[in-house]
């Protein structure tokens, strides 16, 4: 990599700074014009660049632009040399991108001094980028972890689940799971953390863990209004120390008894879930239930009694569980989707034949934009 690129039409200025330069060591490389000076520093990838502003044809301010413009010299130290010292023209040069100007006529001792101050903050900023592409690389290491400890489907004679998770970023906070508590009942709940980020994603599986271990003391699994009052009293926020402090999380959880084709269920601060039967049926309309019950977010307040509650469930019936992110998307005319116009769109025989066309259309809502929190969707038909 070529340390410095020197740009500037005036022959003598080239000559004088560049002798200047490689007497303190440094390899200066010569254009002679602001075209030419774009494209060595295409080429050559210099760590800085002195440019006159004024310049025939493109000038200064352009050659800044288009540098700075472009990803693998956006690091790129700019040094403008100019005889304008007005402060409009300071803003105007900042603004495009320059990092310092350098006034004509130039002394050499600050020249010599804005370049040693120029090559260490672009080692800084490159040290930067090694770190920031380290650290991303780490969160998606660490996304792929947390993927893949969310199951995807599962085929029973009783009920087929499908699952989707889209975290907005690398780490997110939503988590779920369905499991057999024995053989006639199918638990299944989704968890939303406040938040985003890693600190979101440690609490979401650590609650993850816990329910799928039923390591909740005296709890039974069966009951959720047990599991949601043991897991408030687990997770406060107000807990002195507590790496969780400060964060707060949203539940569904259910319990499907397959013999007697009951659904028992409880939210916390949760979106509710919908409940769609006669789907399919040409003789009928769909109709639709929101399944939640009126309690609190978990870790907010100790001491909260968490109410359940009961439904049967018909053949043919599909429950959808899922987040918040499935339906708060916003739209081009300034408004957000929404939760009833979710609902409404489920209600539609014609749409929503499984969940791979639920997510493409929520995905068509999007674009180009791509979901500004975690969607996580899970899809429940039962036999």
């Amino acid at each position: 990599m070529t340390p410095i690129l020197l740009i500037d039409d005036d022959p003598t200025t080239r000559m004088v700074l560049t002798r200047a330069l490689e007497e303190q060591g440094y390899n200066v490389a010569v254009a002679k014009n602001g075209e030419e000076g774009i494209d060595m520093a295409k080429r050559l990838h210099p760590k800085l660049i002195i440019c006159d502003w004024m310049m025939p044809g493109v000038d200064g301010l352009e050659v800044c632009r288009q540098t700075k413009a472009m990803k693998a010299l956006s690091t790129t130290f700019f040094i403008l040399l100019t005889a304008r010292g007005a402060v409009e023209d300071r803003v105007m040069g900042l603004d495009t991108g320059a990092d310092e100007f350098l006034a004509k006529p130039i002394d050499m001792d600050e020249l010599k001094a804005r370049v040693r101050a120029g090559l260490r903050i672009h080692q800084l900023s490159q040290d930067l980028q090694k770190q920031k592409q380290m650290l991303e690389a780490e969160l998606s290491e660490a996304a792929g972890y947390v993927r893949s400890l969310l199951p995807v489907s599962r085929d029973h004679t009783a009920v087929r689940i499908e699952a989707c998770f889209v975290p907005c970023q690398q780490l997110g906070g939503d988590c779920y799971d369905f499991q057999w508590l024995d053989e006639e009942s199918l638990v299944m709940y989704l968890v939303d953390v406040s938040g985003h980020g890693v600190g979101a994603a440690l609490l979401s599986i650590s609650v993850l863990n816990i329910l799928r271990s039923r390591s909740l003391p005296h709890t039974n699994f069966h009951d959720p209004s047990q599991v949601l009052e043991a897991l408030n009293q687990a997770f406060q926020t107000s807990s002195s120390g507590s790496f969780y402090e400060e964060k707060y999380f949203t539940i569904w959880y259910g319990v499907y008894n397959t013999r007697r084709r009951t659904l028992t269920y409880a939210s916390a601060g949760h979106p509710p879930a919908l409940l769609l039967t006669n789907f399919g049926n040409p003789e009928s309309a769909a109709s639709l239930n929101r399944l939640n019950t009126p309690n609190l977010p978990i870790g907010m307040f100790p001491d909260i009694e968490y109410q359940a509650q009961h439904c049967t469930v018909t053949p043919s019936a599909k429950l959808y569980i899922f987040s918040d992110g499935v339906y708060e998307i916003p739209q081009s005319d300034g408004t957000v989707w929404g939760l009833d116009a979710f609902a409404d769109w489920l209600t539609q025989t014609s749409h929503a034949d499984d969940l791979a066309s639920v997510f493409e259309h929520l995905q068509t809502l999007c674009d180009p934009h791509p979901f500004d929190d975690d969607v996580s969707l899970l899809q429940l038909r039962f036999s």
